[in-house]
């Protein structure tokens, strides 16, 4: 007659279970502190991003509502080219010359060195950069970058042709159209891209407003 093995139960000891509840909490600091460092990964770029769009705006004030404006002092009161979003015409530049002598011009090209090529390239780059991070989808991405990079390209040849328009000895027609032509391009394609920057800022802080109240109305049922 086969014996009865009697089962003894099994009782842990103290230690061993300190051991066990310290391996869950290990388990739960790493997944915390993975976490954590991934929120960071992804929050770092975003605020070197904002930083840099901070400072493009700053360029901008500087450049046009600054340098540009203290240009009308040394042109009795004119604006600038740059400054008129409808373009100009042979006249208007013409009344310019007649005004501005070798100083103020040589300090619009000054300008138009720094001031007005730091801004368009950094503009281009950091809204580039945010694209990337708010537009999943590649083609809508090459899409909206034609914005930023277009206006970059305006806005640089633009300089060169308005510093061509008050270096040369006649101005003429075709030269100062497109001059005004690209002045026209370069603030469309930067209203363009501050509204795509706008817009979809505001798109992501309502899906993101409404995520939250949906957490909030699935914690309180």
């Amino acid at each position: 007659m086969a014996k009865k093995v009697r089962k003894s139960k099994e009782y842990r000891k103290p230690s061993q279970f300190v051991e066990q509840q310290g391996e869950v909490l290990d388990r739960k600091l790493n997944k915390h502190n993975v976490q954590s460092t991934s929120h960071e990964n992804k929050s770092n770029p975003m605020l070197l991003i904002s930083a840099g769009l901070v400072i493009s705006l700053f360029l901008f004030i500087y450049l046009h509502g600054m340098a540009l404006s203290q240009m009308s002092d040394l042109s009795n009161g004119l604006s600038m080219p740059d400054q008129r979003v409808f373009g100009y015409t042979v006249e208007d530049i013409e009344a310019l010359r007649s005004v501005m002598d070798e100083d103020a011009r040589g300090q619009l090209n000054y300008v138009h060195k720094t001031a007005g090529i730091l801004f368009p390239l950094f503009t281009a780059a950091m809204s580039m950069l945010l694209f990337i991070r708010w537009i999943p989808r590649r083609q809508t991405r090459l899409l909206a970058w034609c914005a930023p990079l277009g206006f970059a390209v305006a806005d640089i040849v633009e300089n060169f042709a308005i510093d061509a328009l008050f270096s040369a000895d006649e101005v003429t027609a075709g030269a100062v159209m497109l001059a005004s032509i690209l002045t026209t391009i370069r603030w469309a394609l930067l209203f363009i891209t501050a509204g795509l920057i706008l817009g979809l800022g505001l798109s992501r802080a309502n899906r993101s407003l409404r995520r939250k109240m949906a957490e909030i109305r699935d914690q309180s049922s």
